[in-house]
């Protein structure tokens, strides 16, 4: 396969990774964070500092031209791929690199904004398993109203926070409140915060409830002894 099919059908294949904070093979704990549309993994590694712990290495993919995928994630899925399926696996990639550096899935939180939180949803509820956690900040899972929601498997206990507006152009409330249904089905702890009138953004409630995911990651690692490699 010549490279320009390969990345055509893998456009997110190649993208940099980039990183802040503790090496992660020393780390006691990873963070994926995932920009939104327009965005970038630059732009979204300073949120580390607003919800960060010591000891902990966090990590963000870039996507193709600042987007993960075309359309908006209520549109029926074929129509964001073959963008959608390569942002998944982007994102699989990385957890596995974090997995090779002797990161564990339970000391790993994923954690997304926007375009972000829809694909670490979508990853998650595909991928379903025990993580440190789950950070859904204005998202939801993708798919048009209807879309079959059969995951299969169980996040054991992974906490999972979302939080949105009910003003939010871009997320329907209740696609946010279908998210965290189909999170408990599957067996996490749901934290579920509805924001009257903010709109597309992040707001500092959203950024404590954050912060407490990480420090638990951070806390429970350390407890354990696995702070040091």
């Amino acid at each position: 396969m010549s490279q320009s099919i390969a990345s055509q059908q893998d456009p997110h294949r190649g993208e940099p990774i980039e990183t802040r904070g503790e090496q992660v093979d020393q780390a006691a704990g990873v963070v994926v964070m995932v920009h939104g549309r327009g965005g970038s993994a630059q732009d979204i590694l300073p949120l580390s500092s607003e919800i960060g712990a010591p000891g902990l290495a966090y990590v963000a993919p870039q996507a193709a031209g600042h987007t993960w995928y075309p359309y908006s994630f209520l549109m029926p899925v074929e129509q964001n791929e073959p963008f959608l399926s390569s942002a998944l696996a982007s994102v699989g990639r990385v957890l596995a690199k974090v997995s090779d550096a002797g990161i564990p899935p339970e000391r790993t939180v994923l954690l997304g904004f926007s375009q972000g939180a829809c694909l670490v949803s979508e990853f998650v509820a595909r991928n379903p398993r025990r993580y440190g956690g789950l950070i859904v900040l204005s998202g939801g899972l993708i798919g048009p109203d209807g879309t079959p929601r059969d995951y299969q498997g169980s996040l054991d206990g992974t906490p999972v926070f979302i939080g949105c507006s009910d003003t939010d152009a871009h997320i329907p409330a209740s696609r946010v409140r279908e998210t965290g249904t189909v999170m408990e089905q599957l067996g996490g702890e749901v934290d579920l915060r509805i924001y009257p009138g903010t709109g597309h953004t992040i707001n500092r409630d959203e950024l404590d409830a954050a912060r407490a995911i990480v420090k638990s990651v951070a806390s429970a690692s350390s407890q354990s002894g696995q702070s040091a490699k």
